[in-house]
């Protein structure tokens, strides 16, 4: 069996797509659909079944993936490890993964701050959401992923190594001519009447569940398709939206963040393989942790009562590193 024909299947079960796979593995798809009937043949078991909105693997589908994806990645070791040998140094290029709204501003500040005190690194940046990159750490092709908590969650996963770096307060954001705009901390029933907009199904839990808490009622009538898209609705006035606190310094100028009172919250983790990891990540995540440091809102935008609430968050979650509160929100 060819490890390419491995790979194929492998990125068919991740995509659950023939088409999907083939346009990320630059095949086309009859070639792919080729290789998995292939596949199956040697093995004498069907491998796939279609349904809705794709393909799954079958049950012995799903034992075969397992098996392959560590293969693969010991195989991808093998080869960085002879290239290594061969060069005579460790020119192996950092893959990082982060969640939009880390991509945005966290991660490319700890990057550059990686590369003002350890000097040039070859590295690639990822965007994607939190689920998305936990399975690409597992199969090898991240070497730190930046995710969050929010719905639905992280799983707990003895493969990957799980570090928190910060506790994420939201915010609400407005029009830079909202009555609301300029104000310290704004409670959520202050915006009982608004109309909402949002953009993931993680941060409308968080919201809802937010607003639940304060008993009212959050009416998110308009869905965009990423955060750009929300943050256009909001800046032309149809709608406010909730947003991380990482991200106020990344806005753009026709919107502003305003402080919430007692704010929804959501972890802020690193994800990395328990092992080959890379030299850098280390320092990565020293650059993580002072990037997040920075974003995150000082006690001064908020005031002393809300600060009180603010570091008793805080101290609840001070020394969580390898699990997180089952009955935290999730991303």
């Amino acid at each position: 069996m060819e490890l390419t024909v491995w790979r194929t299947f492998v990125t068919v079960c991740r995509l659950g797509s023939l088409s999907a796979a083939a346009a990320e593995l630059h095949h086309t798809q009859s070639a792919v659909s080729r290789q998995i009937a292939g596949l199956e043949r040697q093995l004498g078991v069907p491998l796939v079944e279609r349904h809705a909105r794709g393909v799954r693997p079958t049950p012995a589908g799903e034992v075969f993936r397992r098996h392959a994806l560590a293969t693969l990645r010991e195989a991808d070791r093998a080869v960085r490890a002879v290239q290594d040998a061969r060069d005579g140094a460790f020119d192996r290029p950092l893959a990082v993964g982060a969640t939009p709204s880390l991509a945005a501003g966290v991660v490319p500040e700890a990057i550059r701050g990686l590369l003002r005190h350890a000097g040039p690194v070859r590295w690639s940046l990822l965007p994607g959401l939190s689920a998305q990159l936990h399975s690409r750490v597992i199969a090898g092709d991240l070497d730190v992923a930046v995710v969050t908590d929010a719905p639905p969650g992280l799983p707990n996963d003895p493969q990957v190594e799980r570090r928190l770096l910060t506790v994420d307060e939201m915010m609400v954001v407005l029009p830079v001519d909202h009555p609301q705009a300029g104000r310290g901390p704004v409670h959520i029933r202050a915006l009982a009447d608004e109309l909402w907009a949002e953009d993931n199904d993680g941060s409308a839990a968080l919201l809802r569940r937010h607003a639940t808490r304060a008993g009212v009622s959050a009416r998110i009538d308009l869905a965009a398709a990423d955060l750009h898209g929300k943050l256009a609705l909001v800046a032309t006035g149809h709608a406010i939206a909730l947003i991380p606190g990482v991200l106020r310094y990344a806005l753009r100028a026709d919107v502003t963040a305003v402080p919430l009172v007692d704010p929804p919250t959501r972890g802020i983790h690193t994800l990395t393989p328990r092992h080959d990891a890379h030299p850098s990540t280390a320092a990565l995540l020293d650059q993580l942790t002072a990037a997040c440091a920075t974003a995150r809102p000082t006690d001064a935008e908020y005031g002393p009562e809300a600060t009180r609430s603010r570091r008793a968050t805080r101290a609840r979650h001070s020394g969580v590193t390898g699990s997180v509160d089952e009955d935290r929100p999730h991303d």
